[in-house]
Order: C-alpha cells, then sequence, then structure tokens
C-alpha cells in the first residue's frame, strides 16, 4: 500500500530500529517508546487488521511473538513484565490501518502505560452469557 507507513518501514522507504526480520515478519521500536523497548511486530503482507489475516499468515505472525517478547525481556532485568496488545478498528484504538502488535515492556506500575478494565460482573444472566455464547459459536470457522 503506497499510503501506509508500516509498508513503507517494511520497504526501507522510512527508517526504523530493527529487532527481528524473517520473510514474514519485521519487528521494530515503536517510535513513541510509550516505555523503553516498547516493540512492533508486524506482518510484512499489508492486512488491515486481525479480522483480514488467513490462519497461515496468522500462524507465521503470531509464533514469533513469545520468542521477540522473551529476548525483550532478557535484554535488561528491570523489566518486570509485559503487555502484548493487538487492537483492531479505530474504536479499538488502531492508529496504523496494517495489522500489528505491541509488546510494551513493564517497569513498574508508575511506568508510562495503564490499562482500565471495566467490571461488569453479574450484568449479565446465565442466559444472556449463553446467548451470546451460542452466537459466536455459530460464526467459528474450522
Amino acid at each position: 500500500m503506497d499510503d501506509c507507513v508500516f509498508c513503507k518501514i517494511i520497504n526501507g522507504d522510512i527508517p526504523s530500529t530493527k529487532i527481528y526480520e524473517d520473510d514474514d515478519v519485521l519487528a521494530f521500536f515503536d517510535i513513541s517508546q510509550v516505555t523503553p523497548g516498547h516493540t512492533l511486530v508486524v506482518p510484512k503482507k499489508h492486512v488491515k487488521d486481525i479480522f483480514a489475516y488467513d490462519e497461515d499468515l496468522a500462524e507465521r505472525v503470531f509464533k514469533k511473538v513469545p520468542m521477540i517478547a522473551r529476548a525483550i525481556k532478557a535484554s535488561n532485568p528491570k523489566i518486570i513484565g509485559m503487555n502484548i496488545c493487538q487492537n483492531n478498528g479505530e474504536i479499538a484504538y488502531q492508529s496504523v490501518m496494517h495489522s500489528h502488535i505491541h509488546l510494551v515492556p513493564r517497569y513498574s506500575k508508575d511506568d508510562a502505560f495503564s490499562m482500565h478494565w471495566g467490571d461488569n460482573t453479574g450484568l449479565a444472566s446465565a442466559e444472556e452469557l449463553q446467548t451470546r455464547a451460542d452466537k459466536i459459536k455459530e460464526n467459528l470457522e474450522d
């Protein structure tokens, strides 16, 4: 894609600090460095989001995440955890419409990253939960 910033990085038109590269994947530092070592794992094939992956591409991309995450953690003894985020669509905070996985090293509760999870425990009945689950199951692909 001509206007995709990640495609330009993959093609070498925009510089980046590369962490890992193979035929299918490029991992490089996020320019924002939310925390030191914040890395993006990107498929070299342009796919907009998780909904555009086929099974083969998903396997080739996602199987690299643990290896890269372990390398990031091993690089700095101050890293005590890691958030791994994959956002899909503007509503889910996807800012570049080329699928990517954020690996955000965590150093303390006071670093520059945070997440908020609402707690809706008990708001749905067991029947409502089962209806939701059944609708999802109907749409699973083998």
